[in-house]
């Protein structure tokens, strides 16, 4: 049990420190020059199952594709490789990856039950080391086929359908975009104030991603002021959220706020399970508005 505390925590650190170094050169793990990267703009996701990889592991599979000019975002284990009939090229290195959960102990579920109360989870974090099916050979043509990317005009075709679906209020006008908790509306720019038209999409894809957060849908802290860290940590959420959600209609992701990077810093170092929590709260976000439109599937 010591080991695994120890390995949970080295985990959490490696992960953080490794996106803290990124930050500070001013580079966002969930903005990347897709341009640049052999394959377009998606989501990684597992090769066998076609199952979309979340949270922390999205920046962590992204980071390691575009660092290496992977050709696709699929990705699989050693014995899947092996089970799907081909193999991991000898002398590849994976990435590791990893699995958050829950779980309760028996002696406390029996201690709970004789207490009438109910019982205390303990959280726990696997390690699962994977490699992007370049890194292998012999697997069936479909594993290794390119990732098309959506067209841009249906990308922002969907984009529309999806903001239109959601039902959130959305009042168009003035120079600023924003959301409000209290009121439960997002304030846009006309589309002609946008020098490219996608970029009002990810604008509003963004503030959709605080409109998750509302008390009556996901029901996360948004009461900080600015400046505090409970403001930085949602801006974090929305960023990553509007970065996943983008990257699952085809549009490469912008950072909305890079004058937060300093108050990110702040958060992240003062904690290093943050941006754990804040990567998971962005792909629920991003998965409760892409299953507006169905655009998860």
């Amino acid at each position: 049990m010591r080991k695994e505390r120890i390995e949970r925590a080295s985990l959490y650190s490696e992960v953080t420190n490794r996106i803290i170094a990124e930050l500070e050169e001013g580079r966002l793990p969930w903005v990347q020059p897709w341009d640049n990267a052999a394959c377009g703009c998606t989501m990684p996701q597992n090769a066998g199952t076609a199952r979309k990889y979340s949270g922390i592991n999205v920046l962590i599979l992204w980071a390691e594709g575009i660092a290496k000019a992977h050709a696709s975002q699929r990705w699989l284990t050693y014995r899947q490789a092996e089970a799907a009939g081909g193999n991991v090229r000898r002398g590849e290195k994976g990435t590791v990856i990893c699995y958050a959960d829950r779980f309760t102990p028996k002696a406390e579920a029996e201690a709970a039950r004789g207490e009438d109360r109910d019982a205390r989870q303990v959280a726990f974090l696997k390690r699962f080391v994977v490699f992007n099916v370049d890194q292998c050979e012999g697997l069936p043509d479909d594993y290794s086929a390119a990732m098309v990317s959506p067209d841009p005009v249906l990308a922002i075709t969907d984009a529309d359908a999806l903001i239109a679906a959601t039902g959130a209020r959305v009042n168009i006008g003035g120079g600023e975009a924003f959301y409000s908790p209290s009121h439960d509306f997002i304030q846009l720019p006309p589309q002609a104030a946008f020098h490219e038209p996608v970029n009002w999409y990810r604008t509003a894809l963004h503030e959709l991603g605080h409109w998750t957060g509302h008390a009556s849908r996901l029901d996360r802290d948004q009461k900080g002021g600015f400046g505090s860290d409970s403001y930085a940590k949602e801006e974090l959420v929305a960023e990553m959220a509007s970065a996943f959600t983008c990257a699952s209609l085809g549009i490469a992701p912008t950072v909305r706020h890079a004058d937060y990077i300093a108050s990110w810093l702040s958060v992240l170092r003062g904690d290093e399970k943050a941006i754990f929590r804040a990567a998971s709260q962005a792909s629920r976000a991003a998965d409760f508005l892409l299953a507006f439109a169905g655009a998860d599937q």
